[in-house]
């Protein structure tokens, strides 16, 4: 089962993988954000040559070419401002397709970060718990170890109690035996006693 940290080490990773997989649109970006500036600087310079061309004389025959001169620069400079315009919304689209792509790296990081926070908590409690547990099984493990001796102890007991028994009761029965024949001993001879006295009084 992977642990917290491999879980998290492999987040980071696939976070740099998406992020690499962006980098085309960072240099893409790079690239457009250095068009764009040069665009502006051709576009200034054009401007500050058309403004530092020497004005013609009011001629007319000048002035007809002088009109026809200017005609071809004009097309020229709107040519490079919608040019520039329309990278520049590129460009804008693109920083705005980054932001929302940063944003939400950001919020994936907060999100990982607080998840890696809960599980450093949870790991804490489980570990304390794990210890705790550990500690239970090993006093269970002694109460066990102590009731398994009382019970050998009892069971010993219990079979010596059962030896000596059995040793009272052959003893009881020997002296109930030996009782039995001592009183028909007694009883015998009590009889023999009767019997010569009987004899005796029939002679006298």
């Amino acid at each position: 089962m992977p642990s917290w940290r491999d879980d998290y080490l492999n987040a980071l990773d696939e976070r740099d993988k998406k992020e690499k997989a962006n980098q085309a649109v960072y240099d893409s970006y790079a690239k457009l954000a250095d068009r764009t500036a040069s665009l502006q600087a051709a576009r200034s310079a054009e401007a500050t040559r058309i403004q530092e061309e020497p004005r013609p004389s009011p001629n007319p025959k000048d002035h007809k070419t002088g009109r026809e001169k200017a005609v071809p620069s004009s097309p020229t400079t709107g040519d490079v401002t919608a040019k520039v315009r329309q990278d520049l919304s590129e460009a804008q689209r693109s920083r705005g397709l980054m932001e929302a792509r940063l944003q939400s790296v950001i919020e994936e990081l907060q999100k990982l970060k607080i998840q890696s926070s809960l599980d450093s908590k949870r790991i804490g409690e489980l570990s304390k718990e794990k210890a705790t547990l550990i500690t239970g099984m090993r006093d269970r493990d002694e109460e066990l170890r102590g009731k398994a001796k009382l019970l050998e102890d009892v069971h010993d007991e219990t079979v010596s109690l059962t030896l000596q028994l059995n040793m009272a009761e052959e003893h009881s029965q020997r002296l109930r035996r030996e009782n039995k024949e001592l009183v028909d001993r007694w009883m015998a001879r009590m009889g023999q006693e009767a019997d010569a006295m009987n004899d005796e009084s029939k002679f006298s």
